[in-house]
């Protein structure tokens, strides 16, 4: 009984960070988007997109890493065995990704706090679904427990990215022809 409810607090836990790496690059576009109003909306809009980022990272989404984190050691400690399986690996893999990902936001979040924008608004669109693609490939993982057939999982996440890109594409021509 204990598995279960260890396994429901982390599978909480995966969701509210999930929700939180996604709002919080939303959040990034919208700032950057700032950047290009008129003042005094963008000194009033940056003050808003930082408090709110503030408050999503600190209070959501770092809480939900650690807390996600943890609840997974703990089923690890609980079932040790999952280690010497295949497909535990490549999730493992996509997770160190995850990791990656959360400390690139975290760089991200501390420039805006700071009023550095190094990237445009297209670029966080893009990278908005960076965590899309890691959450694709670990439910994969974890529902089928299948590394074997990994590489159709590989070319899998590469065609739904490039689908992804080319939407974006579209959506941002539509976007610009609605300016004119």
């Amino acid at each position: 009984m204990e598995y279960n409810y260890i396994k429901a607090l982390h599978l909480i836990f995966v969701i509210t960070w999930f929700a939180g790496l996604f709002y919080i690059v939303r959040l990034f576009v919208y700032h950057a988007e700032a950047k290009q109003k008129p003042q005094p909306e963008q000194d009033i809009l940056i003050k808003q997109y930082q408090l709110m980022q503030y408050r999503l990272w600190y209070i959501i989404t770092w809480p939900s890493a650690v807390l996600a984190s943890f609840f997974a050691f703990y089923l690890l400690y609980l079932n040790p065995a999952w280690l010497t399986q295949a497909w535990m690996h490549v999730k493992l893999a996509f997770v160190l990704l995850l990791y990656m990902y959360h400390a690139k936001c975290h760089q991200i979040f501390n420039q805006l706090q700071k009023g550095e924008v190094k990237h445009t608004s297209s670029f966080f669109r893009i990278w908005n679904e960076g965590a899309t693609i890691i959450l694709f490939a670990v439910v994969f993982l974890v529902i089928l427990k299948n590394a074997i057939n990994w590489i159709y999982g590989v070319i899998g996440i590469i065609s739904f990215s490039i689908l992804i890109m080319i939407g974006f594409k579209f959506y941002k021509r539509i976007r610009e022809k609605n300016k004119k």
